[in-house]
């Protein structure tokens, strides 16, 4: 099993260093637009060097030739794990895909932002298919494209393995040991996310924030695993 994915919304890399220092081993951990456009690639590659694995959650989407591009520009930095949203289409998952070849790297795509609910969705994207069918739907795609799994919600993750296969990867941000939700609208505690079949959680605020960090990881770890409630 994966460990919990720690997100290092920090705005610079000192910071982020000095929270890492709180841990005795190396973390999984994500690194999104506020970190990479603040220190770029050599934040990535300071986090890789000290043993840490990283998903790098830049959601890339644009025409097909630019995001194979860029890629190719992201593969060399040894991470495990990118994205791109799946709202870009067919074809430019598969240039995605093409971009990262020989890299190892996996490749998974956005399909609606745990941020969106269901009447969001059909005011602001003229959607009006239940939010759960477009998920499912992002999902099929992005396995037709060739591309390793998505991001979902913990909602979605069940009907995702059914629809896609169990090794295709369901990672899900929004969680949180408690009730609260913070900007997030679906959100789910890590027991119930791995009651739900996702394969990989990422956590944040409720790390990173806390009084003593290493003791809620891992106490949200020990969720993870299925050794407490």
């Amino acid at each position: 099993m994966n460990s919990p994915i720690i997100a290092l919304d920090f705005p610079t890399m000192e910071e982020a260093q000095g929270f890492l220092e709180q841990f005795q081993e190396p973390l999984f951990v994500k690194v999104g637009m506020e970190l990479f456009y603040k220190e770029g690639s050599q934040a990535v590659r300071k986090l890789t060097e000290s043993g840490h694995r990283v998903f790098l959650d830049l959601k890339l989407h644009d025409i097909p030739n630019t995001v194979e591009r860029a890629m190719r520009s992201l593969a060399p930095l040894g991470i495990e794990m990118l994205n791109v949203h799946a709202a870009g289409g067919l074809e430019m998952m598969k240039a995605a895909k093409r971009g990262l070849e020989g890299s190892g790297t996996k490749l998974i795509a956005v399909t609606q932002l745990t941020s969106t609910d269901d009447e969001q969705m059909r005011r602001e994207q003229l959607i009006d298919r239940p939010l759960p069918e477009s998920v499912v739907h992002y999902a099929e795609l992005a396995k037709e494209a060739g591309l390793d799994g998505v991001v979902c919600s913990v909602s979605e993750a069940q009907a995702i393995g059914e629809a896609c296969g169990t090794g295709f990867i369901r990672l899900t941000p929004g969680i949180r040991p408690g009730n609260e939700s913070h900007d997030q609208k679906r959100t789910a505690t890590p027991a119930e996310a791995l009651k739900a079949g996702a394969t990989h959680i990422v956590v944040g605020r409720a790390v990173t924030q806390a009084a003593d960090p290493a003791a809620s990881y891992r106490s949200i770890a020990r969720q993870w695993k299925g050794l407490e409630q």
